[in-house]
């Protein structure tokens, strides 16, 4: 049940980095859950680093979808650059 609630999770930070996220990425529903679950890796691991969070705590919500944002911006900066070379 931990990996179902995993994608589901990763499903609905990946959205709503989409949402927030001023230009439009056309990414299918497997790229965007795993863009959500990358997001709360990142939160996760950012926030162990700063000692926000203890080693098996949960990231957050909020952190999850700050982690998928940035994640989405990379995405769209390689992906702009790749185009222009």
């Amino acid at each position: 049940m931990g990996l179902i609630w995993t994608i589901i999770v990763g499903f609905i930070v990946g959205v709503i980095a989409k949402f927030l996220h001023p230009s439009r990425e056309s990414m299918g529903f497997i790229v965007t859950t795993l863009l959500g679950i990358g997001g709360s890796l990142l939160a996760g691991y950012v926030g162990e680093a700063l000692h926000w969070y203890h080693p098996g705590q949960g990231a957050g919500f909020i952190g999850s979808i700050i982690g998928a944002f940035v994640l989405l911006l990379i995405y769209g900066f390689v992906k702009g650059k790749v185009k222009s070379d």
